[in-house]
């Protein structure tokens, strides 16, 4: 038996490589991912149009195949779901930004007046409680706080005259973005046709991990658009009924909070509260109301709207997800966050079927 250390090294390599990648179709789909991710990595900057067309495209692909099997033609059912796509393009740019921003622009200009009168309550501490804190100390905390909002409104200012470009870069994207998306749902089969023209041929593992993935992001995107619209309309109706400031602006701080699981919720806890606060105040019945509102919102979505619209959707584990939102979202901002839970459905997907590979698979 050879004891030669070089042998033995090598032996064993061989034998984790083997393990890794046991026949040709665990090679094919390990090529297929590292292809796949090197393109979307570096590559992002330039094609970020193109891949945010394609994952639009794939969303509207599960209704232009619903609307086929009513009996249209393919040409027809695209046309169809495009022009509602266009649609609901018009109403979010015309109707539903421009009330959002206008809000958003009032709750800016209100924030003076928030701090001055948070500045008052926090004035009167030493008299409430003296033994447990001090007017010196006070004053140094507001300072700290006036120095923070100095740099924050510094931050948002460069934000701001940094804005154009990203105002000409909106423009491209409403121009070239609607534009791929129709062509890729109307030459679905053309370009799929080409691509796979350049795959390998031994793909069956990957088309099986495919046809996996492709199920469970199906049902969770389509859960999880449902999910925003539901929240957002109940958000609206509550908080207008109330009479809260900003109703719309909250409500749909309120649907997108369910893109991010978890932290989302927490986030908008806070302008919920703070814009029922100072509208209000504690001591009024209005506060709390709201407070219930928004409890109960919370709790019909975790414990009705979750389990029903994401009963056949991938089960992540709590720290899957938070690890995949802080990895995707570091490497592709909000558009990471957003895809987060179906980029890790795609890493749970492979996991699974690696395991599962012994020898060569049957065809």
């Amino acid at each position: 038996m050879n004891s030669n250390p070089y042998f033995v090294n090598s032996r064993f390599l061989k034998e984790r490589f083997n393990r890794f990648l046991p026949n040709s179709q665990a090679f094919s789909l390990a090529i297929i991912l590292l292809v796949s991710f090197g393109l979307i990595y570096f590559l992002s900057d330039l094609l970020k149009p193109v891949y945010v067309s394609v994952v639009l495209a794939y969303f509207l692909e599960g209704v232009v195949e619903r609307v086929e099997g009513m009996g249209l033609p393919r040409l027809a059912a695209v046309g169809l779901v495009f022009c509602g796509f266009m649609a609901s393009l018009v109403f979010l740019l015309f109707y539903l930004m421009p009330i959002i921003t206008q809000q958003a622009v009032d709750l800016v200009q209100n924030i003076p007046a928030f701090i001055s009168r948070v500045q008052t309550q926090i004035m009167r501490l030493p008299e409430k409680y003296p033994q447990f804190i001090t007017e010196n100390k006070i004053q140094e905390i507001m300072f700290t706080i006036q120095k923070e909002l100095l740099v924050y409104g510094q931050n948002v200012l460069t934000v701001s005259a940094a804005s154009v470009v990203g105002l000409v870069s909106a423009l491209i994207y409403l121009f070239l973005v609607p534009m791929m998306v129709f062509f890729f749902l109307k030459d679905k089969s053309v370009l799929v046709g080409w691509i796979l023209q350049y795959l390998p041929r031994d793909r069956h593992l990957s088309v099986r991990v495919w046809e996996e993935i492709e199920i469970q992001i199906a049902n969770y995107v389509r859960g999880k658009f449902a999910e925003v619209f539901i929240l957002w309309v109940i958000s609206y109706v509550t908080y207008q009924a109330m009479g809260l400031n900003y109703a719309m602006l909250l409500s749909v701080l309120m649907g997108l909070s369910v893109i991010i699981p978890y932290i989302g919720a927490t986030l908008v806890t806070f302008p919920v509260l703070l814009v029922a606060y100072f509208q209000w105040g504690l001591v009024d019945d209005h506060f709390m109301y709201v407070v219930i509102a928004y409890s109960i919102i919370q709790a019909l979505d975790g414990v009705v709207l979750v389990p029903v619209l994401f009963s056949e959707a991938v089960n992540l584990h709590a720290i899957a997800i938070i690890i995949a939102i802080l990895f995707f979202g570091g490497l592709w901002g909000f558009w990471g966050v957003f895809l987060a839970i179906p980029l890790a459905t795609v890493v749970k997907a492979v996991l699974t079927a690696w395991p599962q590979i012994e020898g060569n698979i049957a065809l």
